[in-house]
């Protein structure tokens, strides 16, 4: 059981997360009710998740399947959304599409397929996001920038599928300046996305910035950040 002292620094937490993040709107010229907060709960029970919907959380983002399926099974989001932003393979696609409100982490045409096809066997739409490898990191996932735009003329025409914009992760390495020019191309990327006026898409959505960078993402143009040691505190990965 979650004890009052971590009740209140899960609380204070996201204030400041909040203040930090209006402060960063504002000084973009932007408002900041524009920019959605994502508590990113990997490894989170529960029970932690529960106590911290209560807060100033617009959704939340799972990297695996297994905790997405725990977590919206148990209510844990308390009827805020919960979206998909981990590498997904193709074999774990039926438990997650019509349950994530949306998959941010969609980088290739056969993973288009299977979820266009699941989507279609429960007859909804699904939302997606293309995932942009934006450092060209041959171990990260996510498509390039050269096959970019085909993987979104294939996103678009799929009739179950919806595609609402761009999610990214810049290199883990890179220096704040280049984590900044690679938040300000994936702004322009998703400009250049939403000019090809597709039908079935609404690109609006760019999702970038973590615990250690989401003011630099949200002066760039972030709609979304995904945060959550600055919100949990530091992961216990020897309980998973």
């Amino acid at each position: 059981m979650l004890t009052q002292e971590q009740i209140q620094r899960m609380t204070q937490a996201v204030a400041e997360i909040r203040q930090r993040m209006a402060e960063a709107a504002r000084c973009a010229g932007r408002d900041p009710s524009e920019i959605r907060l994502c508590a990113a709960c990997k490894t989170r029970t529960v029970e932690e998740v529960r106590a911290s919907a209560a807060l100033d959380i617009d959704l939340f983002g799972e990297n695996h399947v297994q905790e997405l399926v725990e977590k919206t099974d148990a209510g844990a989001y308390c009827g805020k959304e919960g979206h998909f932003i981990g590498h997904l393979q193709t074999n774990k696609v039926n438990k997650v599409v019509g349950r994530a409100a949306l998959i941010q982490s969609v980088d290739s045409l056969r993973l288009l397929d299977k979820i266009e096809a699941a989507a279609a066997r429960l007859d909804l739409t699904q939302e997606i996001l293309i995932e942009v490898n934006i450092g060209e990191e041959a171990a990260k996932s996510g498509v390039d920038v050269d096959g970019l735009w085909a993987l979104l003329d294939q996103a678009a025409a799929r009739p179950h599928l919806r595609l609402r914009g761009l999610m990214a992760i810049p290199p883990a390495t890179a220096t704040p300046d280049q984590t900044r020019a690679f938040f300000a191309r994936m702004r322009e990327l998703l400009t250049q996305a939403g000019e090809r006026h597709y039908d079935n898409a609404r690109m609006d959505i760019l999702s970038m910035g973590m615990s250690g960078d989401y003011e630099a993402a949200i002066e760039e143009g972030a709609t979304i950040v995904r945060i959550g040691t600055a919100i949990y505190g530091a992961r216990d990965y020897s309980k998973h």
